[in-house]
């Protein structure tokens, strides 16, 4: 009692406080026999692979599970009554084996802020003998696993950003288009898959030659020319997940960065519309620069005008080709356009942009392949003289499926297509002969004024 008075006397209590947590962290150590990895949602501005690799390798671990509580859920739109699947448990125990070593998983979910994701983690507990073994194999194998598992997956997801919540959220890809039900020039389709399969193939000859891991593609053509089909064979060929990028509604640069880091490996970015994407970054950046030069300085307003400041041009292209393009691989992403020349040439480039795709109007192929898919016939009377009409008169494929779809009778839906071809053609000519006569009096006004 007396030495703890001088003690208390002598030495400070912060040093007191330290000594004594030192001591029970050596002294807990010593004797505990246990090693625990924490393993986080996020790694440097990135999602934690391995992370992610135990979040697909572990359900294949819960039909032994011995517990009170499972976790179950079905995303089965088609079919409500499918078996559920199982999922995940927070704070639930999950036993694994490697090598003879038993291993224990438990997934724990921690509240944030408001508006802020939950804070996801795993602890793994294993002896701590086995602490060395661990990292070097059975990590690997875990993401071994994981990789197969997604490379056999059953379903695709489609996620959109939630900014209130700022997190990217889910729902289940059902889009059937594949290449096979695809209508494009089979030349077109060929060169795609050739180059798609080159690229999951590709990990070595990127890493050989200092590049990131990925590959730009821009679909581009008018409105109703298939480039969202095209984007849904993409992603059904190399089984990738979409991320439906809205860009017009980014923030900013920083905010950019912070949605496009959190996406994941294997996986296809698509972006919309990127030429109204710029023009609404534009719109903006011109709003802000007038605000700027208004009276109105005022604390709330300089926050409003920070926050409509828009992503520029820069932040765009660094992402997609800079530095911040090495964070993740095996990643595709997709631009779309109706106005191709809209777009600034930086963008356009190898790198960036690497394959331009043209999705056009249809053409005979197409056409033949749209009727043999919604009507089942290869060969009908009145294919000639449709073919003729679509080499004179521009439909896009969505017109023509249009169509096809009135009716599933082959004559019916035939006749209604040529009709309507036969009309665009009408209308065609009337504009184009209203438009020589206005050539003709501009021409005879200007000789009356000279």
């Amino acid at each position: 009692m007396l030495f703890r008075t001088i003690l208390n006397e002598i030495v400070p209590k912060r040093i007191r406080e330290y000594i004594a947590m030192k001591a029970l962290d050596f002294f807990s150590s010593y004797f505990q026999s246990s090693f625990t990895f924490v393993i986080e949602q996020r790694w440097e501005f990135v999602e934690n692979q391995t992370f992610r690799a135990a979040e697909v390798y572990l359900p294949t671990r819960l039909a032994g599970l011995s517990t009170g509580k499972l976790l179950v859920g079905s995303s089965n739109l088609k079919n409500p009554a499918a078996e559920p699947k199982l999922g995940i448990p927070v704070n639930t125990k999950i036993i694994d084996e490697f090598e003879g070593i038993h291993l224990e998983w438990t997934l724990h979910s921690v509240e944030t802020k408001k508006y802020l994701p939950e804070k996801r983690y795993f602890h793994l507990t294993c002896k701590k003998e086995f602490r060395e073994k661990i990292m070097t194999d059975y990590f690997t194998y875990l993401a071994k696993s994981a990789e197969k598992i997604m490379s056999h997956r059953e379903n695709l997801k489609i996620y959109t950003y939630n900014q209130d919540r700022s997190k990217w959220e889910s729902a289940i890809f059902e889009h059937h288009t594949t290449f096979e039900t695809l209508a494009v020039e089979p030349e077109l389709k060929k060169t795609l898959i050739d180059d798609l399969d080159a690229f999951s193939k590709g990990k070595d000859f990127f890493k050989s030659v200092g590049r990131a891991w990925k590959r730009g593609y821009l679909l581009y053509g008018p409105p109703g020319t298939g480039k969202s089909s095209m984007v849904a064979a993409i992603a059904n060929h190399m089984k990738y997940h979409i991320y439906d990028l809205q860009i017009q509604s980014v923030r900013d640069d920083g905010e950019l960065r912070e949605i496009l880091t959190s996406t994941k490996n294997r996986s296809i970015l698509l972006i919309e519309d990127i030429d109204c994407g710029a023009d609404a970054s534009r719109r903006r950046q011109t709003k802000k620069k007038e605000e700027d030069g208004g009276e109105d300085n005022s604390e709330p307003q300089k926050r409003k005008k920070k926050f409509e400041v828009g992503i520029s041009l820069s932040g765009l292209l660094n992402f997609v080709d800079g530095l911040w393009s090495s964070c993740g691989e095996e990643k595709i992403i997709i631009f779309t356009t109706n106005h191709k020349e809209k777009l600034d040439p930086a963008l356009l480039r190898p790198g960036r942009m690497d394959v331009h795709i043209l999705m056009d109007n249809c053409t005979p192929f197409v056409f033949k392949k749209l009727v043999a898919l919604y009507l089942k016939t290869d060969e009908h009377a009145l294919f000639d003289p449709i073919e003729k009409l679509i080499l004179e008169v521009s439909s896009t494929p969505a017109e023509v499926t249009q169509q096809l779809m009135a009716s599933k009778n082959a004559d019916i839906a035939l006749k209604g297509l040529l009709e309507f071809l036969e009309n665009k053609k009408m209308k065609k000519e009337e504009d184009s002969s209203v438009e020589e006569e206005g050539e003709i009096e501009d021409a005879e006004t200007k000789e009356a004024e000279t």
